[in-house]
């Protein structure tokens, strides 16, 4: 990877540019005038363009993360419109697209809205180990996946997709350094092992103390990041006819977690700080064989393992704080084991190579064990349940070439998915749930540079059951959630080919919304217990509009930018308060998210980057009325360039902006005699640094 070239010069190559205008417009290095690369989209049954792909899809390319030395997908998700996060944790682990998606687990087992996939092994809910060192891209899908991805992407899915293996010897060295006593150092190598295999190692250690400063244990490092990444990938070609790739992967983030604090600013009172902790290990194995007369068969199996843990102070103080005060701890851990096997057919006619047909089909089944040991302070025992799930699932979809120009493309999933239930307390639920998504979508080339799309998308995800031993029986069971998504596309290339834009309508409509709410129930003792549950509660709707584009300006000057608009509402429903918040917005989805960039070849050797994320207030919970506030954030990076190395200075939230990613709503302060009132987490602070990248 060159850090001359930038993301916007790769997504025009990649979308518009012909290779004799890249060569004269890009790379202010001699070496890099005949470098073309592009941006595909890889997580769909076929790999296709981005610009001329019938969806409204972000790619966050590696030289997106690399500008803004992001460790994370968290800290360079702003790039996607229409898309959010929910903190809680130490790393973000739910995403909300388009104002759909869950923002936190706790005792219940729950099924995500957002998937999120690494190089093929499903991640969905224990996305913390999303880290961006030696990424190719992330691609965010916006609106149901139904038909690709089933009951894991009702609202979208983020696919990350690490680097391959390469035929050819290569190496890479990252090294870090920044404020709040954060560094990390990060190596990849690749190459030829025989004739026959290639293989890829990459393995990176970040460490971080944390922007939270833990005045009643004087430390400042409870809040603190301890993120170990390694993976070992093979590309081996069994013969001519059959490849095989194999992927392994080892994560162990063993990060602390103290973020709430009664004053409501990064200073806490915790004595019993929390963690949050994830050590999974976990293998992919894709086959991909072209000997069959009539099709391809594509075989993917995977399997990970995972173990987590979740924990925090649930009164935040300490002992000595107040005479009215309760000391409680409130810890998670989960024995997380998921396998998947998948066989795909895909004809050897495609639309690519001048057929008017092509189709795909595949049958999908997925084994997923959930154990979970609860230990509360306010239990007489520790609480434990097992959640086993399998889900089957067949699939097709067929592209049809109507004219030279249009397209039409229709796919169906039908999935089965069975749950097993039980727990310390006596609770078994068996629910089963059959569901059907799919899609119609008709595309039109215009000409050369202008793509039109229509679609129509139908998303679900399953059914599940509340947990908690003092919920009503009525509480207990919800339905499957069901999405109606109805969109209009169009993608261009402007100004000569120095300039593209991508541009989506969309309007969805929610059945059953699995909405979560809340209980505060007031103990013995006078202190509170909090407790959360879903329910299909309402319906809802969504709708709004997704923006990004680029310019190039000239050899020097590149703009970018991305939109998202976003209203939402729902309909019908009623908190388990007896508060009627028909009409609200729904949580966690600004009605405006936004990004715009601007990079500057200052000679062939400087290069400088200055942008700003944009995000509009947005409710924290569908139970009560605290928001977050809006919040303009600036990053910028100044990078030297030299031969085979660059050295970059880089900050985020260059500004130091306070800005709230989570919140709630309870009373938890002695001091003031446990009145409710909004407590909140805060997002990341100004950090900065200078990092140190080298390639061979």
């Amino acid at each position: 990877m060159k850090l001359a070239k930038s993301t916007i010069a790769l997504a025009i190559s990649a979308t518009i540019l012909p290779s004799s205008l890249l060569a004269a417009s890009l790379a202010p290095a001699d070496s890099e005038k005949n470098a073309i690369e592009s941006i595909t989209v890889v997580g769909d049954f076929n790999q296709t363009n981005l610009q001329k792909t019938p969806a409204s899809i972000s790619i966050i390319s590696d030289q997106d993360a690399e500008l803004r030395n992001a460790q994370h997908l968290e800290e360079v998700i702003a790039l996607a419109p229409n898309v959010n996060f929910a903190s809680g944790s130490q790393r973000a682990r739910y995403y909300q697209i388009r104002g759909i998606g869950e923002r936190s687990q706790f005792n219940e087992p729950i099924n995500p809205s957002v998937g999120v996939m690494i190089d093929g092994i499903d991640f969905t809910g224990i996305g913390s180990v999303s880290s961006m060192f030696d990424v190719s891209q992330a691609e965010v899908f916006r609106g149901p996946q139904g038909t690709r991805f089933g009951a894991n992407a009702l609202a979208g899915l983020i696919n990350i997709t690490t680097n391959a293996p390469t035929d050819e010897f290569e190496g890479k060295v990252k090294l870090t350094a920044g404020n709040y006593d954060s560094y990390g150092a990060g190596l990849a190598l690749s190459g030829p092992a025989t004739e026959a295999v290639n293989y890829r190692f990459a393995v990176e250690q970040y460490k971080s103390d944390g922007f939270i400063e833990n005045t009643y244990l004087d430390v400042e490092d409870t809040n603190n990041r301890d993120e170990l990444t390694a993976r070992l990938k093979f590309a081996v070609e069994i013969n001519p006819l059959w490849k095989l790739d194999i992927s392994t992967f080892y994560f162990d983030f063993d990060n602390g977690y103290d973020a709430f604090s009664l004053d409501n600013t990064r200073e806490t009172l915790s004595d019993q700080p929390g963690f949050d902790t994830q050590d999974t290990k976990a293998i992919a194995l894709k086959s991909h064989y072209i000997g069959v007369p009539h099709f391809d068969l594509t075989t993917i199996v995977t399997f990970a393992d995972s173990e987590l843990g979740y924990g925090y102070d649930e009164d935040w103080s300490y002992v000595g704080l107040h005479p009215w005060e309760y000391s409680s701890t409130d810890h998670y851990f989960r024995d997380k084991t998921t396998s998947t096997a998948e066989f795909r057919f895909n004809s050897k006619t495609t639309l690519a190579y001048g057929s008017d047909v092509q189709w795909t089909a595949g049958l999908y089944f997925k084994s997923d064990d959930e154990d979970l040991t609860r230990q509360y302070t306010y239990l007489d025992s520790d609480f434990s349940s097992t959640f086993e799930t399998e889900t089957m699932a067949a699939y097709a979809q067929v592209d049809k070439r109507l004219s030279e120009r249009v397209v039409l493309t229709a796919g169906l999933r039908v999935e089965d998915r069975s749950a097993d239930y039980k727990n310390s307390e006596q609770l078994t639920f068996d629910p089963t749930d059959t569901m059907v998504g799919g899609k119609a979508v008709l595309s039109f080339q215009q000409n050369q540079d202008t793509f039109w799309y229509g679609s129509i998308n139908r998303g679900y995800k399953a059914g599940g059951v509340n947990t908690d031993g003092t919920l009503p029986t009525e509480l207990r069971e919800f339905e499957p959630e069901y999405l109606w998504n109805y969109e209009i596309g169009y993608k261009v290339n402007l100004l000569d080919n120095k300039a593209y834009l991508r541009a989506a309508a969309f309007y969805m409509d929610r059945k059953d919304v699995q909405v979560k709410s809340a209980k505060d129930i007031l103990r013995p003792d006078g202190s509170s217990e909090f407790i959360i549950y879903l329910g299909n509660a309402a319906e809802g709707e969504n709708y709004g509009l997704e923006l990004d584009g680029a310019w190039q300006i000239n050899e020097n000057f590149e703009l970018y930018g991305a939109l998202g608009l976003l209203e939402t509402e729902l309909t019908d429903y009623v908190n388990a308060n007896g508060e009627d918040f028909s009409g609200r917005e729904q949580a966690h989805a600004p009605q405006y998210t936004y990004n715009v960039g601007v990079n500057y070849y200052i000679t062939s050797a400087w290069f400088f980057n200055l942008s700003i994320d944009g995000k509009d207030e947005f409710y924290f919970s569908d139970s009560h009325e605290q928001q977050s506030d809006s919040v303009n954030l600036v990053n910028a990076s100044l990078t030297y360039s030299a031969n085979d190395w660059q050295v970059k200075a880089w900050a985020r939230n260059l500004t130091d902006e306070n800005y709230k990613t989570r919140g709630f709503y309870f009373g938890n302060d002695p001091r003031d005699g446990y009145t409710a009132k909004s407590y909140h987490q805060y997002g990341e602070p100004a950090v900065f640094g200078v990092s140190l990248d080298y390639q061979f």
